[in-house]
């Protein structure tokens, strides 16, 4: 496996993403392949991922701050505005940082714009840090409830991405959902 600057797990030089994504689902390196698809995704597309994953592991009574920052990171996919980032990253700051839909917030947050205050000068986030995020959400997701049933939900969750990447909206047929 090769890493870029210890941020991405991207493909070694001369294989194709495919391929090398085809490769860490066939060892079973489903954390691995999480990790790659979390900074291969478009950034939008990417963090939309992370709430279908957050959303896939929400219970029925979980923290309103919690259902607020992922309908928070939701909205700025569905209209990536300013307004929308910004309020995200609130939504996140309400939190605990501890769940699968703050992570999906703070995805949006770093996707674009500046990490400062909106009367400060532009800071614009690193490159990875919205990779960085989404792999965090995916992963929680992937271990916050049922942490036994961990890889099966891996699995199902690189399907919807492949989704994702093939143009679809990576809600799956939810018979099948974990």
């Amino acid at each position: 496996m090769a890493s870029s600057g210890g941020h991405a797990l991207t493909a070694p030089p001369g294989e194709s993403l495919v391929g090398f994504l085809q490769h860490l689902i066939s060892a079973a390196q489903f954390k691995e392949a999480i990790e790659f698809l979390a900074f291969a995704l478009p950034k939008r597309e990417a963090v939309w991922w992370a709430c279908l994953c957050a959303r896939s592991q929400l219970e029925d009574h979980a923290a309103r701050t919690d259902l607020a920052a992922l309908e928070a990171a939701e909205s700025w996919v569905y209209k990536p505005t300013e307004e929308n980032r910004r309020a995200a990253m609130a939504c996140a700051h309400a939190t605990k940082f501890d769940t699968p839909s703050a992570w999906a917030a703070v995805g949006a947050f770093w996707s674009a714009g500046s990490i400062a205050p909106p009367d400060g000068a532009v800071v614009q986030p690193a490159p990875h840090l919205a990779g960085v995020a989404v792999a965090g959400a995916v992963a929680l997701a992937a271990v916050q409830r049922e942490p036994t049933m961990a890889d099966q939900k891996r699995q199902r969750y690189i399907e919807m991405a492949i989704d994702i990447a093939n143009g679809g909206n990576g809600r799956l047929d939810t018979r099948s959902k974990m």
